[in-house]
C-alpha cells in the first residue's frame, strides 16, 4: 500500500506543500498559544484591585481558599467584609488578617448559607452590603462536596439540598445583591469558585460536578451580559488544592496550598472569564483535553487523582 501512496506523492509536489503549509500552520498555532500561556502565568501584571472599589466581600471565608483569598485581597490594599455561619471562626480570620495588614478594615457577617432562601438572611447580607458600599470584588467561595462518591439515588437528601444551596443559590443570591451597585459604577469584579469537576464526567459525584457546571454556565452568560456595564465576572477552575474540602492535609507542585493558590488566583482577577489560575492545573487541565489517554493517565497517577 505505502509502495503505492509514495509515487504519487512524488508527483503532486502540490500535496507535499499542502501537508508542509499545514503542518506549520499547526505548529505555529501551538507556538502562540504556548506563548499566551507564558504570559499570562508569568509576565501579565496583575490588576490593581483598589479601581475596582474599596471593599472585597468573601463567601466562605473562615477556611481553605476563601480565607487565603480574603488574606490576599487585604494584602492588596481592600478593605475585607467575612461571610462565614461561626462567630469565632469568623473573629480569628480577622484578627489574624489586622495582625499582618492593620491599616485594612475587617467586617465580618455570620451567614448560614443552608438557610440562603431565608428571606430574613437575606435582608441582614443586603444590609451590610449598603452600609459598607463600594464592593469592588465578590468573592463566591462557599460550597460543600460529597464525603465519599456515592450513588445519587442513595445520596442523602439534606446533603443534596446543602449542595443546591451553597454551591448554586448562594452565588446566584449574592451576584444579585452586589451588581446593581456594580453596574451603576461601572466597575467590579465577581469572581466565582468552579472546579475542575465541571469539565469532565464524574460518577458517584454526580451532584458536586453538576453544581460547578452550574456555575461556570451562570458566569460565562454574565459575562456577556455585563461585559457593557464594565463589571468584570469570571469563574476560576482549581484541581485539588489542600483543604478540609478536598481531604488532602499536604500540599505540594501539583496539590496547592490555600495560599500558593490564592495568590495565583488574585493575580488573575479580572482578565478571563474561565481560568484555571494555577498554572499547574492549566496544564493538568490541558493534558486531561488533550492529551492521549495514557498521558493523562499517567500525570493523574503521579499526582494522586
Amino acid at each position: 500500500m505505502f509502495a503505492s501512496i509514495q509515487p504519487s506523492l512524488a508527483a503532486s509536489p502540490l500535496i507535499v506543500k499542502l501537508c508542509a503549509a499545514l503542518g506549520c500552520l499547526v505548529a505555529s498555532r501551538l507556538a502562540l498559544k504556548l506563548l499566551g500561556s507564558f504570559y499570562t502565568f508569568f509576565l501579565r501584571p496583575a490588576k490593581d484591585l483598589r479601581h475596582f472599589g474599596a471593599w472585597g466581600v468573601v463567601t466562605g471565608a473562615t477556611d481553605g481558599i476563601g480565607k487565603a483569598l480574603a488574606m490576599e485581597l487585604a494584602n492588596k490594599g481592600l478593605n475585607v467584609l467575612l461571610m462565614s455561619r461561626t462567630l469565632q471562626k469568623l473573629e480569628d480570620v480577622r484578627a489574624e488578617i489586622l495582625a499582618k495588614n492593620p491599616t485594612v478594615q475587617v467586617e465580618i457577617l455570620i451567614v448560614d448559607f443552608d438557610h440562603i432562601d431565608d428571606s430574613s438572611v437575606r435582608a441582614s447580607i443586603l444590609k451590610t452590603l449598603d452600609r459598607i458600599q463600594d464592593v469592588g470584588v465578590l468573592v463566591n467561595n462557599v460550597g460543600v462536596a460529597y464525603d465519599h462518591p456515592e450513588f445519587f439515588h442513595q445520596f442523602d437528601e439534606h446533603r443534596m439540598d446543602s449542595i443546591i444551596k451553597l454551591n448554586i443559590t448562594s452565588a446566584s443570591v449574592l451576584t444579585r445583591l452586589v451588581l446593581p451597585g456594580m453596574a451603576q459604577r461601572k466597575r467590579g469584579i465577581i469572581l466565582n469558585v468552579s472546579s475542575a469537576s465541571a469539565h469532565t464526567v464524574l460518577p458517584l459525584l454526580t451532584g458536586y460536578s453538576a453544581s460547578k457546571k452550574y456555575i461556570e454556565q451562570f458566569t460565562l452568560c454574565l459575562a456577556e451580559e455585563y461585559r457593557a456595564k464594565n463589571v468584570v465576572i469570571q469563574a476560576h477552575v482549581p484541581m485539588f488544592v489542600a483543604t478540609k474540602l478536598s481531604q488532602i492535609s499536604y500540599s505540594s507542585f501539583w496539590v496547592p496550598s490555600p495560599d500558593t493558590y490564592a495568590r495565583a488566583a488574585v493575580a488573575n482577577l479580572g482578565y478571563e472569564t474561565l481560568i484555571a489560575p494555577y498554572w499547574p492545573h492549566a496544564l493538568q487541565l490541558w493534558l486531561g483535553e488533550n492529551a492521549p489517554t495514557w498521558l493523562s493517565t499517567k500525570v493523574r497517577t503521579a499526582i494522586g487523582c
